[in-house]
């Protein structure tokens, strides 16, 4: 009987341990702080706007404020994907070599800019602000109540590309939307952005 026990108890040990542990309180109160002040950010930015101000452009060749609201409501869908895809993968025991701290500084480093992939350039899909607004928003619901409610385990996922683990990229979803709000600043400050 006892050589029976042992090894039953062996493996609901190692089965207990290997586990994954649901994302904890800290992880998910500073995903939910970063999402909910992108978004408000995001919101009070492009607030009173007139139409001219929201199709000025710097230069001929740079976006306006409707396209990088456009790009956020194009890309994050695609983001999102990832993290949903991610997340079927089986839990790894890697090191990951990617930092929240670095997910963190992408979002106010603007000195290092980069294009965006073919699939995620505005090409004018919504003919005023509302609509890639509606959209944006819609999902960052979805993405708030999936970081409210999940018992996930976000640390024990890589990303199916990439060096970092599934939390960090949800992260850089908002981070994301903060480089590009920073974008839309530079954009209002601009010596010949519209008064009204």
């Amino acid at each position: 009987m006892r050589n029976l026990i042992l090894p039953i108890l062996t493996a609901a040990f190692l089965g207990t341990s290997l586990a994954a542990e649901a994302i904890s309180d800290g992880d998910r109160q500073r995903l939910l702080a970063h999402l909910d002040m992108t978004e408000s950010w995001l919101l009070s930015e492009i607030d009173d706007l007139s139409d001219a101000q929201l199709r000025f452009r710097m230069t001929p060749g740079s976006w306006s404020i409707m396209d990088v609201v456009e790009h956020l409501a194009i890309a994050e869908p695609q983001y999102w994907e990832r993290v949903q895809n991610s997340m079927k993968q089986p839990p790894t025991t890697d090191k990951i070599q990617g930092t929240d701290a670095a997910i963190l500084w992408y979002g106010i480093d603007r000195t290092r800019r980069t294009t965006t992939g073919e699939a995620r350039v505005p090409k004018g899909k919504w003919h005023d602000i509302s609509g890639s607004l509606g959209e944006f928003r819609k999902l960052r619901a979805t993405m708030k109540e999936y970081a409210k409610t999940t018992d996930d385990d976000l640390r024990s996922r890589k990303t199916l590309e990439g060096d970092i683990d599934v939390y960090q990229w949800f992260l850089m979803i908002s981070t994301h939307s903060q480089r590009h709000i920073l974008q839309i600043r530079e954009i209002k400050t601009h010596a010949n952005f519209p008064k009204s």
